[in-house]
């Protein structure tokens, strides 16, 4: 919670602050509180209306599936039969060649971060084809 929030939940600091305030704008500062509460209940009531319209939707269905002699795992097998697996792209063929700082060579398919020695070798002037396989 912001120290604005507590000041505003915290009734000695409403207090001691309301006391450098006039009455005019603590006023107009209660209607726009209001305004503000307002609009939270508003919003508050619109996702418990919908979430009891979800419920009574979710209630009949059930109930016409068990009027029908359907089981609700039938259905549950349902969804798990028709979503596909996602298939691994396969890895990318290597297209270039270097040796790395311990001597080693190694090979770079050209995607991602560029290696240190080609990096290297391209800063002094050097260019791609040369590590070309």
């Amino acid at each position: 919670m912001s120290d604005a929030l507590k000041a505003l939940n915290n009734l000695r600091t409403l207090r001691a602050e309301a006391r450098n305030i006039d009455v005019a704008a603590l006023e107009e500062m209660l209607e726009k509180f209001a305004v503000v509460v307002a609009e939270r209940r508003e919003e508050a009531e619109a996702e418990t209306a919908a979430q009891r319209e979800k419920e009574e939707k979710l209630a009949l269905y059930k109930e016409m599936l068990l009027k029908d002699g359907i089981d609700i795992s039938d259905l549950a097998q349902l969804t798990t039969q028709e979503s596909k697996p996602k298939s691994k792209r396969a890895p990318r063929p290597a297209k270039y060649k270097f040796i790395d700082e311990q001597g080693n060579e190694k090979l770079w398919t050209g995607q991602g971060r560029t290696p240190s020695p080609i990096k290297a070798a391209l800063e002094a002037g050097g260019s791609m084809d040369d590590f070309l396989i």
